[in-house]
């Protein structure tokens, strides 16, 4: 009996989470959709709505840069994921329901345990990582 409700909750975890992992190239896609309009075509904060917005876009570019040159992906995903955050803090950030669609793969914040986590999260994750600047 126990050796079928582990075989059982393996498959059910495994149904979930499809093993090919996004990439920097799938978000930017979603980046450019969602995001773009705002912090500008390459995360600069620098987008056609930022000059009508009260306060300014971040550059993204400069996370890591503003966290010691460490890209902090729990962070990242909490703020584009609206979890914790509010209106207060990040006047004018949208919610992303969307990307909160579709189906899961394993997302390691940083704590090494990887957590189910929607697709397409993950892979703007993974670009807003890819287009940090060193110095």
């Amino acid at each position: 009996m126990r050796a079928f409700l582990i075989l059982s909750v393996t498959a059910l975890l495994a149904g979930c989470m499809d093993p090919e992992m996004p990439g920097p190239q799938d978000g930017r896609a979603l980046f450019m959709e969602n995001c773009a309009i705002c912090h500008g075509e390459n995360g600069r904060g620098d987008g056609e709505m930022a000059r009508s917005m009260t306060r300014v876009p971040a550059d993204l570019t400069l996370i890591a840069l503003r966290n010691g040159g460490t890209f902090p992906r729990a962070k990242v995903m909490s703020t584009v994921d609206g979890y914790t955050r509010s209106n207060i803090d990040l006047p004018g950030m949208p919610e992303f329901g969307e990307l909160l669609k579709g189906d899961l793969v394993p997302f390691d914040s940083g704590d090494g345990k990887p957590t189910p986590t929607p697709r397409h999260l993950v892979a703007l994750v993974e670009y807003l990582e890819s287009i940090q600047q060193a110095r």
